[in-house]
C-alpha cells in the first residue's frame, strides 16, 4: 500500500513547522498587559496575519476586540458551491508561571525527549500550525476543497470575552457550516479524541469583614472573630469530608456515559503525591467531566515571611466553579454566592462579586461532519479509532458560536494532551501529534467537502 500524498506532505513541511512554533513561541503574548508588554502580543497578531496573507487568505484583518485584544481574521475562498469550515485557535498564553522552575526556557522552542517545549506549543499556538499545516498538505494534493475562515484569537486564556463580544456584535463574520475548534486534546498521544462536552465556570471572589482594623492576637484573640478563619469556614464548607464539592442546591452525582479515565493513569498525569488520596465519589470521568469542581484559586492574606501576631480584620479569595453540560453558568454563580453568604460565620459581613462566567457545552456528535472526523483519524491514526472524551476545562467561545450559528457542527480537537503540560511549567508539544493531527485535519476537509 502505498503512502497518503497527504501524510507524506506533512511528513516534509515539519522542519518548517518547528521553525515558525519557534517564531511564534517566542512572543510573550500574555493578554494581561499589567505584566507582558501589548507590543507581545501586538506582534505574535502580525505573525499569525503574516501567515494567513502567505497562504492566499483574503480579507486578512487584525478584529480590534472590546476587551483591548486583537484576533486575527482571514477568509480562503474554495470552490463554487463548497461549504464553509471555520478553524479556530488562539495566540495569547498563559504566564510562565515560575521561570526558575522551566528546565528550559518559557519562550525559547527547545527540544528534549522527543518533545518541543514551550509556552505555547501546545496550547494554542501549536493549534495555529497544526491549521497551516493542514491547509499546506491540502493545497499541495489537488487544492482546498472548501471555504476557509480562520480565526486566531488574542485572550482566551484571560477570559475576558473579547471575541465573543466581537463575534455577537459581527454575527455574520464567522458563520459557518462546521467550526473545528483546535484548542482540545487527544486523552493520550496516539489515541485520537474528539471532545464532545466542555464544563462551564464561573468565577466569584468573595471578602469577609470583622472588624474595623487589624486587633493584637494576645490581647484581643478569643474573643475578635477573625476575618481569614470566617473565611476558611466558609471555604470548607464547599466541600463534604471526601472532597465532593457541595455547593448548596448544585446536584454533584452526574455520571459520564462514555470514555473511561484509569485512576491510576490519571494520579500519574496529574501527578499526585504518593499516599494523597483522590477526592471525590464516581468514576475519574464523572468527577472531571460531568460534575461539578470547586477550586480555591487565591486567597488575599498575610504572607506566613513577615506575619505580625494579628487577628485579621479583612481576607478574601478568588474561588472557581467548573459547570457541568446540563447547568446554566448563570443558575450555578447565583447558586454559589448564595451559599458563600449563607455559610459565612459569626455574622461577618460578607460580599461577593462575580468576575468571570461561561456556559459548559456539549456538542452533537451523530452529524455528518463527525463521521468525516472519525474516517479521517482512524486514517491519521493506523489501528485506532477516534474516542469521544470530555474536558473539565471551557472555552467559552463554543457556545457563542453554537448560539450564533445553531446549524453548525462544532469538533473540538488539539494538542493538549496530558503530557504537554498546559497552564503548567515545561509545557510541551509531541510533534508526533502535530503531524498526525495535522494529516486528520486535511483529510477531514476533504472527507467533509465529499459529503
Amino acid at each position: 500500500m502505498s503512502p497518503d500524498p497527504i501524510a507524506e506532505t506533512v511528513a516534509s513541511l515539519m522542519p518548517k513547522a518547528k521553525a515558525e512554533l519557534t517564531e511564534l513561541v517566542a512572543f510573550k503574548s500574555v493578554a494581561d498587559f499589567e505584566q507582558f508588554p501589548r507590543s507581545e502580543s501586538e506582534a505574535a497578531a502580525n505573525w499569525v496575519a503574516d501567515a494567513l496573507r502567505a497562504e492566499g487568505f483574503e480579507d486578512v484583518a487584525l478584529l480590534d476586540t472590546p476587551d483591548g485584544t486583537q484576533s486575527v481574521y482571514g477568509f480562503l475562498p474554495g470552490p463554487a458551491g463548497a461549504p464553509t469550515v471555520l478553524l479556530y485557535a488562539h495566540y495569547d498564553v498563559q504566564p510562565p508561571l515560575d521561570e526558575a522552575a522551566w528546565a528550559t526556557p518559557p519562550f525559547e522552542l527547545t527540544e528534549r525527549g522527543g518533545r518541543w517545549y514551550g509556552r505555547g506549543s501546545a496550547d494554542c499556538k501549536g493549534g495555529v500550525i497544526m491549521h497551516l499545516l493542514a491547509l499546506r498538505a491540502l493545497k499541495a494534493n489537488g487544492g482546498v476543497p472548501v471555504n476557509v475562515k480562520v480565526i486566531a484569537e488574542g485572550s482566551e486564556e484571560q477570559g475576558t470575552g473579547g471575541l465573543e463580544r466581537y463575534a455577537e456584535a459581527h454575527p455574520e463574520l464567522l458563520a459557518a457550516d462546521t467550526i473545528v475548534i483546535g484548542d482540545a486534546g487527544n486523552f493520550r498521544v496516539g489515541l485520537p479524541t474528539v471532545t464532545s462536552t466542555l464544563r462551564g465556570m464561573t468565577l466569584v471572589r468573595v471578602s469577609v469583614d470583622t472588624l474595623e482594623g487589624n486587633l493584637h492576637s494576645g490581647q484581643f484573640g478569643g474573643a475578635a472573630p477573625d476575618a481569614l478563619a470566617a473565611l476558611v469556614r466558609v471555604l470548607d464548607s464547599l466541600r463534604a469530608e471526601d472532597g465532593t464539592t457541595t455547593v448548596d442546591g448544585l446536584t454533584s452525582d452526574e455520571a459520564w456515559d462514555g470514555l473511561q479515565y484509569d485512576e491510576a493513569v490519571f494520579r500519574k498525569d496529574a501527578k499526585v503525591l504518593d499516599g494523597v488520596e483522590l477526592i471525590g465519589t464516581g468514576t475519574v470521568a464523572d468527577r472531571i467531566w460531568a460534575r461539578p469542581a470547586v477550586t480555591v484559586l487565591g486567597i488575599d492574606c498575610p504572607p506566613v515571611v513577615g506575619a505580625t501576631p494579628s487577628v485579621q480584620a479583612s481576607a478574601r479569595a478568588l474561588i472557581s466553579l467548573r459547570v457541568p453540560p446540563g447547568v446554566d453558568a448563570a443558575e450555578a454563580t447565583k447558586l454559589l454566592r448564595a451559599h458563600l453568604e449563607a455559610h459565612t460565620p459569626w455574622g461577618a459581613r460578607v460580599r461577593t462579586e462575580q468576575i468571570g462566567q461561561g456556559q459548559p457545552f456539549r456538542a452533537d456528535t451523530k452529524s455528518p461532519a463527525y463521521a468525516a472526523m472519525a474516517e479521517a483519524m482512524s486514517e491519521a491514526y493506523p489501528g485506532e479509532e477516534m474516542q469521544y472524551a470530555g474536558q473539565g476545562g471551557s472555552i467559552p467561545l463554543c457556545n457563542t458560536l453554537s448560539s450564533l450559528y445553531p446549524n453548525a457542527e462544532i469538533l473540538l480537537i488539539g494538542l493538549s494532551e496530558p503530557e504537554a503540560q498546559i497552564h503548567a511549567v515545561n509545557e510541551s508539544v509531541s510533534p508526533e501529534e502535530l503531524e498526525r493531527l495535522s494529516v486528520a485535519e486535511a483529510l477531514f476537509l476533504r472527507k467533509y467537502a465529499a459529503n
